[in-house]
């Protein structure tokens, strides 16, 4: 295939491919912690159990071959999109019920599984339907709407369940109904992309493969240059921001004597899904332009430091614990356009990591590596704010930087990787 077909319509399908690819994951990984607050959860408790959910990111390199190898990866995604919007769909019907948190964290536990699979696919979709070139100016593009599905997830679908718990003045109902909600929205995503990602797979594509045994996909990865230092860095790269996400809602959420902002659920989507997505688009087009004009090499650090240095400002606003939700809505924009900005160098670096052979899923593996990154520090972070507040555990999550700014000089990368027209 042609760069130039392997090109084409790019703009029509890796929006909405991205987009769908983020919904499911900021549902399960988020905005679960938001309304599992919301029903009376603790913070301990949220962070535990919801981390767990990231398990199916971290090991689905154990079944990412299959996706290489048994039909076409636009059949699986299509597949895998269905299943997560029916578990949604059940996840909503099982919340009011008395075993509500149970229930539904065993449905979150099945999307989870059709989401990773689906990000398999997705991504190898990608890498097969787009030149290097083109790789990297869309790098911006599918980073962008990501993060604006998350934007969506932990912004607009939040601002509904806050307007549906002042409709009816019941946590339960307004989240039952604003799962199901979600839900049809995941249909209706599904079937978007099976009518604008193009049937680029040959039906026999399975044969068409790299011919290369199950074992082999891992020893190829395994055997890469600098592999112990490459994977050390993928985990701690999000180190502050694995716990951040999963104590900044309960922050804003939580009353003042608790340490918190006392803001509403309403509130607390609005941030997110308004100003967040401006900021964060902003800083996820401008993060895949500028590595596509120099090269990841000169914006690495600037990446790593815009990605973390925002976390300040949460320390500033547990500490004062301003009244004013003006406040928050700065340090959030800030921090997204940061979010935005650095984690294109870190996506960059991962396809730079997949590269050789099953690159499919030498992909699933290195992404594996990243959610290990988030898995295991989210789920101590409750515990953690909760023995030492808010306030410390901020602070604890900027000094989470310095693993990665080490680590960041000793990686080896071509100099020009990502960069147009690279010699």
């Amino acid at each position: 295939m042609t760069a130039s077909n392997k090109d084409k319509n790019a703009w029509a399908w890796v929006p909405s491919l991205y987009f769908t690819e983020g919904l499911p994951y900021i549902i399960i990984s988020t905005v679960s912690v938001i309304m599992y607050k919301k029903l009376g959860i603790s913070n301990a408790a949220i962070g535990l159990y919801t981390s767990w959910l990231y398990l199916p990111w971290v090991v689905k390199p154990l079944w990412s071959p299959f996706v290489d190898i048994k039909s076409t990866k636009r059949r699986w995604f299509l597949g895998m999109q269905l299943i997560i919007a029916i578990a949604f769909l059940v996840v909503g019907l099982t919340i009011p019920t008395t075993n509500f948190f149970v229930l539904s964290l065993s449905f979150f536990w099945i999307a989870a599984f059709a989401s990773a699979t689906n990000d398999i696919a997705s991504d190898g979709f990608y890498l097969i339907s787009l030149s290097e070139k083109k790789q990297s100016f869309f790098l911006g593009v599918r980073s962008t709407f990501y993060r604006l599905a998350m934007i969506t997830g932990q912004g607009l679908i939040v601002v509904l369940a806050g307007f549906l718990e002042n409709q009816y003045g019941n946590h339960q109902t307004a989240w039952s109904y604003t799962m199901i909600i979600t839900a049809t929205f995941m249909i209706i995503l599904t079937l978007l992309n099976l009518f604008t990602t193009p049937k680029i797979e040959e039906k026999d594509t399975a044969s068409k493969v790299e011919k290369i045994d199950f074992l082999s996909v891992f020893k190829t990865f395994f055997q890469k240059k600098q592999i112990g230092i490459a994977l050390a860095f993928i985990l701690v790269y999000r180190l502050g921001e694995s716990q951040l996400v999963k104590m900044a809602s309960p922050f804003l959420l939580d009353h003042i004597k608790d340490g918190g902002l006392a803001l509403s659920t309403t509130e607390v989507g609005t941030i997110y899904g308004t100003f967040g997505v401006i900021a964060l688009t902003i800083g996820g087009i401008l993060g895949g332009i500028v590595i596509s004009m120099h090269g990841l090499k000169k914006w690495m650090l600037p990446m790593i430091l815009a990605l973390n240095l925002p976390n300040v400002l949460y320390v500033l606003l547990a500490f004062w614990q301003p009244s004013s939700i003006v406040f928050a809505t700065i340090v959030v924009v800030i921090e997204q356009f940061g979010y935005g900005f650095g984690f294109a160098a870190f996506l960059m670096f991962l396809i730079y990591i997949a590269e050789g052979v099953s690159k499919t899923s030498h992909y699933a593996i290195a992404t594996g590596f990243m959610a290990l990154g988030m898995m295991l520090p989210g789920m101590v972070s409750g515990f953690i704010q909760q023995i030492i507040g808010y306030t410390g555990f901020f602070i604890w999550v900027v000094i989470a930087v310095i693993p990665v700014l080490i680590l960041s000089r000793y990686i080896q990368y071509p100099e020009n990787y990502g960069k147009k027209d690279r010699n």
